[in-house]
């Protein structure tokens, strides 16, 4: 597929430095130089600045906002110029007048500020600024907030339920009673563009926004291609019978751990079944809606959210650069 890695993290080439993430002697002289960043996250929320909240901010490592905050920093890698890149959660901080109805939201447009910092800066909803950062700093704000999310889940070994505890900069748990290793997990979704003709296939989730409708997608279950998840998927949700299969792009997508693999599929039938179970509907949409409603102009229609590798699909399918 014609830009595949321009999807939101997609990435932008960061040395990740995975042979400095056991070298306690090396981290910390990073952990001391000056040079060195870290981002920030709270409750997963990068800490953001700008009009319109469009950059990370990267603070020193000994900034105020760190004092009294306990996690361990994660080290995300270094830059162009060999200092180090890190992350710090600060959740243990609590801003005052917090809605706790807004964080279990679909989408929490509420943002958090802290006394520490300038006035504009805020820890923001990832989905509402992650199209707008820059390549290194969306791959830095998604990496952080997978690992983070990662950690909180879990704390506990699934050996022997003994309490595991952070080493290699973030990247391992080991666990203190059985020596059990634990990694990072991700888990791989197939998302896809199923067309009949001049239509594609698109369903929405309960709970949505009114109108939203975004490409079919499902977990890929274990001992299985992602060409059979992707009949599968389909077949279940819809039921739409799929011929060839193709890959198209991949996103990582740290909601909270998965790996979007795009692909394109052909159906082989048009009349959908729905499995209420699955989805709440699905429908075809032509490629003149699409247009209409990636416009803005559509009276019901609204696509997925850009930033999404859905929205990403969709943009380039209309504009011919599938090939």
């Amino acid at each position: 597929m014609q830009h595949a890695e321009t999807v939101t993290f997609g990435g932008s080439d960061l040395n990740r430095a995975a042979e400095l993430r056991g070298d306690e002697a090396a981290i910390a002289i990073h952990l001391a130089a000056p040079e060195s960043r870290t981002i920030a996250l709270w409750r997963g929320k990068p800490l953001c600045h700008g009009e319109t909240k469009e950059h990370l901010v990267h603070l020193p490592l000994d900034h105020a906002l760190f004092d009294g905050i306990h996690v361990p920093p994660v080290l995300l890698g270094l830059n162009e110029a060999g200092h180090a890149l890190f992350a710090r959660d600060v959740s243990a901080f609590k801003p005052d007048n917090l809605d706790a109805a807004t964080l279990g939201q679909f989408f929490d447009a509420s943002i958090q500020t802290h006394p520490s910092l300038p006035g504009d800066h805020a820890f923001c909803e990832l989905r509402g600024v992650m199209a707008r950062l820059t390549a290194r700093d969306a791959e830095l704000a998604a990496t952080a907030k997978a690992i983070y999310g990662w950690h909180r889940s879990h704390r506990f070994c699934a050996a022997c339920g003994q309490e595991s505890r952070m080493v290699q900069s973030g990247w391992q748990r080991d666990c203190p009673a059985c020596n059990t290793s634990h990694f990072p997990r991700t888990d791989p979704v197939v998302i896809m563009l199923i067309t009949h003709g001049n239509r594609v296939l698109m369903g929405r989730s309960p709970g949505w926004p009114e109108g939203m409708y975004s490409l079919l997608a499902g977990f890929v279950e274990p001992g299985e291609t992602l060409e059979a998840a992707v009949r599968r998927e389909v077949f279940e949700e819809a039921g739409i019978r799929v011929g060839p299969v193709s890959y198209l792009a991949s996103q990582p997508w740290p909601y909270p751990s998965s790996l979007m693999f795009g692909c394109a599929g052909v159906a082989l039938n048009d009349d959908i079944t729905i499995d209420k179970n699955e989805i709440e509907d699905a429908i075809w949409v032509s490629r003149e809606e699409m247009m209409q409603a990636f416009a803005g102009a559509h009276p019901v229609l609204k696509p997925a959210r850009k930033g999404a590798i859905a929205h990403f699909i969709l943009r380039n399918w209309l504009a011919d650069r599938l090939d």
